[in-house]
C-alpha cells in the first residue's frame, strides 16, 4: 500500500441543506472556514450543500415521472408516416414507370 496518500483531516463536520432546513452530523476531509454549535454543544466546521435527501426528488417522493406512453405514440406515429411516405414514392414511381412503358409503345 503506498504511504502518504490518504487524507489525515478526517473529523467530524456538520454538513447543512439550507433550501430544506435539513443539518446532519458526518465526518469528511472538507475543507471550510464556516463552523456551528451542534446540539451536543461542540463546535463543528459547517459545510453548506445544494442538495441532500431532505431536499433530493428521489428521496422526497417528488419526481418527475415521464411520459414514456406518449413517446412511445409519437414514435410509432413517425415510424407510420415514413412507411406511408415510402409508399406513397414507391406506387408514384410505379406510375410513372407505367406512363414512361405507354407512351414507348
Amino acid at each position: 500500500m503506498k504511504k502518504n496518500i490518504h487524507p489525515t483531516t478526517y473529523r467530524p463536520v456538520v454538513f447543512l441543506d439550507e433550501t430544506a432546513g435539513f443539518s446532519f452530523l458526518g465526518k469528511s476531509t472538507a475543507t471550510t472556514t464556516e463552523v456551528i454549535k451542534w446540539e451536543d454543544g461542540n463546535e463543528y466546521p459547517l459545510v453548506k450543500v445544494i442538495i441532500s435527501s431532505a431536499s433530493h426528488p428521489f428521496y422526497t417522493g417528488e419526481e418527475k415521472i415521464l411520459d414514456t406512453e406518449g413517446r412511445v405514440d409519437r414514435f410509432k406515429a413517425r415510424t407510420l408516416k415514413a412507411q406511408e411516405r415510402k409508399e406513397a414514392l414507391q406506387n408514384k414511381a410505379k406510375k410513372a414507370a407505367a406512363n414512361a412503358s405507354k407512351k414507348a409503345n
